[in-house]
């Protein structure tokens, strides 16, 4: 199998930190997005929608989207367990990776995808208000993961998971988004401080 890797962007550092989690390695393809290799014909005959990562495996089925790779590896290499250990805590995962996704991460994607002048070529059109909409949604669910961190370790929960992996790109992504998390959440903070400390959230730092 090979893994054609994006580098710092988001959501191949969400897999490279994944495998990095797992101790799994897999050769990978290095393709660079600001030269938009990812629209170059090898990728975009294995994704029509030019997006990286890309998982192809040895007899070519290919599987795309971050978290549809990190499941593929999960179940392959279960411990330590990333998605939750029982029914209870799995949903938990899943439903905080959905959260993060879907609120936090496509909120500070936005305002980075409309108003950073080297998304220009990229997000066509650029709407530079539909980015500045985008900043208070950011801010107001880090308020509010800011009360639930106030009661444990992790985003799901005490334990380690995908949704900490996903939070934590999208959290370094606030910064080309130029977005600041307020000072005063200090329990964000907290857990970003641990979270990052990890040897596999340096990897691809944006």
């Amino acid at each position: 199998m090979k893994l054609y890797d994006g580098g710092r962007a988001s959501n191949p550092r969400r897999v490279t930190i994944f495998l990095k989690e797992k101790g799994v390695s897999v050769p990978t393809v290095p393709v660079d997005m600001a030269a938009l290799g990812h629209r170059a014909p090898e990728v975009t005959s294995l994704n029509p929608f030019q997006r990286l990562p890309v998982l192809e495996l040895d007899d070519g089925t290919v599987i795309t989207e971050s978290v549809a790779i990190c499941r593929y590896f999960e179940e392959l290499h279960p411990d330590p367990p990333l998605f939750g250990r029982d029914p209870l805590e799995k949903a938990l995962v899943e439903m905080w990776d959905r959260r993060v996704e879907l609120i936090y991460f496509a909120a500070v994607a936005a305002a980075f995808r409309h108003l950073h002048p080297a998304m220009a070529g990229w997000e066509v059109p650029q709407v530079p208000e539909w980015g500045e909409v985008n900043k208070p949604k950011a801010l107001d669910f880090l308020g509010f993961l800011n009360e639930e961190l106030a009661g444990r370790a992790c985003i799901a929960g005490e334990r380690f998971s995908i949704a900490d992996i996903t939070m934590l790109v999208a959290f370094d992504l606030m910064k080309p988004a130029r977005i600041t998390c307020p000072p005063e959440l200090n329990h964000v903070w907290r857990w970003y401080r641990e979270t990052s400390s990890r040897p596999s959230a340096a990897i691809a730092r944006v």
